[in-house]
């Protein structure tokens, strides 16, 4: 068994254990800070939005061996009030994205274009787009969001509870803003395949955190009718039984992804691959982030203001005292001295290792044979 196997195995047991929902402050306060560098790059930089949003003028040459430092450099003498995008299309051809702020003309634009890079201008094929397209699209993507976060508000709190549906709304919405924030940040274009992976980064984290919260609930099942551990850290059990999985699901879908950006976008210049793949990139490793480290304490704190929760928690800390002080008058280990403490406890619906029945013979008795 691999050693990732073998953690996973003991993570599902309860032999080890890490305190996520006890470190909650820790992963709020690091949440906080992601989020204001994110809020304050949205803030100053803003969103750089593609010529589908703002319109503008898209050109596309063909020639032979052209290369997007000869369109770019052309195109860079030839607008005034903005930055062209330049992305290669082939081997071939090129597209230059021009601004509608520009004041020249398209017929202009294509004049000077065919001049500095050699070619006919009837071979440069200009498409003109109008920011009204944008708009529709801007307009369909929010309401698709608000009518996904309803539906998912509804089937959390029938399948679940509200506090769950709170909790995961929270976890969507902390993606969300993160992953807008390092587009500001890092510059890249919001185009219509950036809007595309932005919705669908909101299922991702959806999964992730609904899987865990089916854990958490198997696990808090008659949780009130024992006294042995709290709802916090039954949550946390199921946080630690589902670590594993979420962090193979997690790498495994960012590798394509990682594909797609660095190597696709980066390396081989395929720069519409970079719309959709940032978005995918950033919202998968939030969205895995959010479901263990947000998500799950949030709930658990929730839950713990409810009068049982609290009533459990008294009782769960009244029997650990009367067992730490039992244990000291017999002059042994204290609970948590000798492995069995309150991380080690097995939640309720929880099965845990059965102990094996001490052997009848002891090391100093004979086996019987005889010489």
């Amino acid at each position: 068994m691999s050693k990732l196997g073998s953690l996973g195995h003991r993570l599902y047991q309860g032999e080890v254990s890490f305190d996520f929902v006890g470190r909650r402050m820790l992963w709020y306060s690091l949440s906080a800070l992601i989020l204001l560098a994110a809020l304050v790059g949205l803030g100053v930089n803003g969103l750089k939005l593609g010529i589908e949003f703002t319109g503008g003028s898209v050109y596309t040459v063909t020639k032979p061996g052209i290369t997007t430092t000869e369109a770019r450099t052309a195109a860079d003498r030839i607008v005034e009030h903005s930055n062209p995008i330049v992305q290669a299309v082939g081997s071939d051809k090129v597209t230059i994205q021009i601004s509608k702020d520009e004041t020249k003309t398209t017929a202009q634009v294509t004049d000077e274009l065919s001049k500095d890079l050699g070619v006919k201008a009837d071979t440069i094929n200009a498409d003109l787009i109008g920011p009204s397209w944008g708009k529709e699209i801007s307009k369909q993507a929010l309401t698709g969001l608000i009518i996904f976060m309803i539906l998912v508000t509804a089937y959390l709190a029938i399948a679940f509870e509200w506090r769950m549906a709170v909790s995961a709304l929270v976890a969507l919405l902390h993606d969300l803003v993160i992953t807008v924030g390092v587009y500001a940040l890092v510059g890249f274009e919001v185009t219509p395949g950036t809007v595309i992976g932005f919705l669908t980064i909101l299922g991702y984290s959806l999964y992730d955190t609904v899987v865990v919260f089916d854990t958490v609930k198997e696990n808090a099942r008659g949780i009130t009718k024992q006294n042995r551990l709290t709802y916090s850290e039954a949550a946390n059990h199921a946080l630690n039984q589902t670590l594993v999985r979420s962090i193979n699901t997690t790498v495994l879908a960012l590798l394509p992804v990682a594909a797609l950006l660095f190597i696709g976008g980066g390396i081989l210049g395929a720069g519409t691959l970079n719309d959709i793949s940032l978005a995918l990139f950033i919202g998968l490793a939030a969205g895995a982030y959010s479901s263990i480290c947000v998500a799950t304490p949030l709930l658990a704190q929730l839950k713990e203001e409810q009068p049982e929760m609290k009533a459990l928690a008294r009782r769960v800390a009244q029997r650990r005292a009367a067992d730490a002080k039992a244990a000291a008058e017999k002059g042994g280990p204290t609970p948590g001295e000798d492995g069995e403490g309150p991380e080690d406890a097995v939640p309720a619906g929880v099965v845990g290792q059965r102990n094996q029945p001490v052997g009848r013979r002891g090391r100093g008795r004979p086996s019987g044979k005889r010489n």
